[in-house]
């Protein structure tokens, strides 16, 4: 699965890079692996190989999984590199609880170039899947445990590219779709909203399958198939919904919108005067700390929080704020886009407007919004 805005997953655990690209595992990714290996080792190889050891079929198992996980990274590595191909930066391949997610950093620039990138990863699973069913078909029979994991790495590689074909955006099928239906319209907006409300019904569909396996008594592949379905249609409709962000915000700057009444503070004052001074008086959450004109930092309504309450009056808000040097910030002449882009991809509610190392206003997530929003009714 591609992500060209990442909706998602901002969070994960750094474990390498490859071609320039950091590989991250999510949490939930831990979940599944040790489900997978459990599966396999206590369900799936004592049922089909009875005369196998218990330590054979956990064996069997882990191995299953780890060639699993490396068959998922071939997938979206293939997507990032066909990505990067064409000038597309990729900034990391996640690995979550449903698989994998490569973050695309920008959408593709023609509907050949969508095609491309998003067939990559199918064909990907399908070429492994073949390798190892050439692998277990040559094998001798002395070597059964290998040839057995390899016949179902094949079956799991090829059921994986049928899944992501399905017509359901964004699955890489619904990419597939997508790109079709942009090179017909030459339209990306039309393609991107056909293609997502065909990917939200693909998903409700995968939801009403779940509720009705639950029904039948098969709850625990039910559960799973309606959070896929939850996903999916999640994942559409956000992906439209950014889409709509970025052409919006196409051609503006930073300086169009950038609230320039930020109120300053003195990293010796307490957090308890800060809130009780500032923040409920103002309603405000976001305060530049500075010192004779030059700014040393930020503070928000997330530093004040962790703060125990007992302890406001001993702590000062130089002790708590974020540094200047390590804000993620913009200039004024700054795209709205790459606003759009830091807040999104850092999971950030605020991006302060900086100047020659000082602070001059700040961009919020409510600020694009409601600049989006005027932009819509104007249009409409």
């Amino acid at each position: 699965m591609q992500d060209s805005k990442p909706y998602m997953l901002k969070e994960g655990i750094p474990v390498g890079r490859l071609f320039g690209i950091s590989i991250k595992l999510h949490y939930s990714w831990f979940v599944i692996f040790a489900l997978m290996i459990w599966a396999l080792s206590r369900d799936y190889f004592p049922m089909v190989y009875p005369n196998w050891s218990v330590a054979i079929s956990v064996i069997a198992g882990i191995v299953t999984s780890l060639l699993f996980f490396m068959s998922l990274l071939a997938h979206e590595l293939m997507h990032s590199l066909v990505a990067q191909r064409h000038g597309i930066p990729v900034k990391a391949i996640t690995f979550f609880v449903f698989g994998g997610v490569s973050q695309i950093t920008e959408e593709p620039r023609n509907a050949r170039t969508e095609f491309r990138i998003a067939v990559a990863g199918p064909l990907t699973s399908i070429i492994l899947g073949g390798m190892f069913w050439l692998l277990w078909y040559l094998l001798p029979p002395s070597l059964n445990i290998i040839a057995v994991v390899s016949f179902l790495l094949g079956w799991i590689n090829i059921l994986l590219a049928v899944f992501n074909l399905v017509p359901g955006f964004p699955l890489d099928g619904g990419r597939v779709l997508r790109s079709i239906i942009w090179w017909r319209t030459s339209n990306l907006r039309r393609a991107t909203r056909l293609a997502s409300s065909i990917g939200r019904g693909i998903g409700f569909i995968f939801i009403f399958g779940g509720v009705w396996l639950v029904f039948t008594g098969d709850w625990p592949s039910g559960i799973w198939v309606g959070m896929i379905g939850w996903f999916l249609a999640n994942a559409a409709a956000s992906s439209y919904q950014q889409m709509v962000m970025q052409q919006a915000l196409e051609g503006h700057e930073v300086s169009e919108i950038v609230s320039g009444d930020c109120i300053a503070v003195a990293p010796d004052l307490s957090i308890e005067r800060l809130v009780t001074e500032h923040m409920r008086p103002t309603g405000r959450r976001c305060f530049v700390v500075a010192r004779e004109g030059i700014t040393l930092g930020l503070v928000t309504l997330q530093e004040v929080k962790g703060v125990l309450r007992d302890m406001r009056s001993r702590i000062v808000v130089g002790q708590i704020m974020q540094p200047a040097d390590k804000l993620k910030h913009v200039t004024p002449e700054e795209k709205l886009s790459t606003v759009f882009d830091i807040l999104t991809q850092e999971n950030l509610n605020y991006v302060p407007v900086m100047v020659e190392g000082q602070m001059t206003g700040i961009v919020t997530r409510e600020n694009l919004l409601n600049f989006v929003k005027q932009h819509e009714h104007k249009s409409s």
